[in-house]
């Protein structure tokens, strides 16, 4: 496509916005975009593109290889230098160092904790007496991930809730000077507690990465910090929102709530928190389909339209835990499939089976088209859940 046209983000599109990928599917292969923070891309929707492209070594996700002047959040060095900015063997080196810390054994160990945490947030949810209206945004479905990842990197409890305020700041600003303030904040945070954990380190993950860092000179400071930015950031806000998401999806599949275990993947499938992967910059000219995708231009691979793609799930709309095809791209594909996938499960089965073993009449409390939505391209999540316990 030789113009740009804006994308269309209204309301209509933050409360459903899978009309809008189901027309880019049918449409086009390849859609050239000018997103609402002014930057050209290129958005693929169909799963067999976003498939091949998650895997093509001819797209980057360093931004040295942008000709358009991406900048994205304009994040400073302290927060840039991490995995999702990074190729090859500085993505692997970075990788192997983090990954010690979501082996299946691991993650399974935190079990009891994250059952211990999602059952005081259970027993906090009955404070104002029966018949009460609670948002389990606020209540239970943000806490709880912060908690765990706030417990695995150390974080001190009085200075969670003020970066689950700054992580809302970044992808859904209020005002213009919102993000840059949030990222700021959260700069001089990230700063702060790396201080705090080399000079009285904690059996915590962030601590254990701090002393590789100071006795094998495996990363620099800068992406050492980077490494625990991107880990709060991913382990909190996307594992809240597919909670959040799961609970509405399943207050409307009554039979479902009785083993949340068994339709954790379809939930994952259908509630993708982030409408595209992270962006991705092409090395050289790559055909997709009738157009050309230039070197140097951005690429956003279309999760959210992938995951509902008819030609990859049939009757994708359809809420269906025992789909054969189960393989979706809520954590992306390839050399770069998220870490933290292991223990998002954990926790979104826990967090399910909790709730809807306290609370088996859970019942909305406004009509479904009345719930508040995030207003960002980035993620589709749910900004209040009001529930009748």
């Amino acid at each position: 496509m030789s113009d740009q046209p804006s994308m269309p983000f209204d309301a209509a599109f933050f409360a459903d916005p899978y009309a809008f990928h189901s027309r880019l599917r049918d449409s086009a292969r390849a859609h050239h975009f000018i997103t609402p923070d002014g930057s050209p891309a290129w958005v693929i929707p169909r799963a067999s593109d976003v498939a091949a492209l998650f895997g093509d070594p001819r797209l980057s996700l360093d931004k040295a290889h942008s000709r358009t002047g991406y900048t994205g959040f304009s994040l400073p060095p302290e927060l840039d230098a991490n995995m999702m900015n990074m190729d090859g063997a500085d993505h692997q080196r970075l990788r192997r160092i983090v990954s010690k810390a979501f082996t299946a054994r691991r993650v399974e160990d935190m079990a009891t904790g994250i059952g211990a945490v999602s059952s005081a947030l259970a027993d906090g949810l009955t404070a104002d007496g029966a018949g009460a209206v609670v948002d389990l945004v606020a209540n239970y479905t943000a806490p709880l991930p912060l908690a765990v990842i706030g417990d695995l990197l150390g974080v001190p409890d009085a200075d969670r809730a003020a970066f689950a305020g700054w992580t809302s700041a970044m992808f859904a600003p209020a005002h213009p000077r919102d993000a840059a303030n949030g990222i700021a904040s959260m700069q001089k945070f990230l700063l702060d507690l790396v201080d705090s954990r080399r000079s009285e380190p904690g059996d915590d993950l962030l601590s254990a990465i701090i002393q590789a860092r100071d006795e094998q000179d495996r990363m620099s400071e800068n992406e050492l910090v980077s490494l625990a930015f991107l880990l709060l950031l991913a382990g909190v806000e996307n594992v809240g929102h597919v909670i959040a998401a799961g609970v509405l999806l399943l207050l409307e599949q009554p039979a479902a709530r009785e083993d949340p275990a068994h339709v954790v993947e379809e939930l994952l499938r259908l509630a993708v928190p982030a409408h595209f992967a992270i962006r991705r910059f092409a090395l050289e000219d790559i055909p997709v389909g009738d157009v050309t995708i230039p070197a140097g231009d951005t690429v956003l691979l279309g999760m959210a339209a992938a995951n509902r793609d008819p030609s990859r799930f049939p009757a994708p709309d359809q809420f269906d835990p025992a789909r054969p095809d189960r393989q979706h791209f809520t954590f992306g594909h390839g050399v770069h499939y998220c870490l933290g996938a292991p223990l998002a499960r954990l926790e979104i089965r826990i967090a399910l089976e909790t709730l809807f073993t306290r609370f088996p009449d859970l019942r909305l409390a406004v009509r479904a088209e009345e719930l508040p939505w995030r207003v960002s391209f980035r993620s589709h999540a749910l900004k209040a859940l009001p529930v009748v316990l």
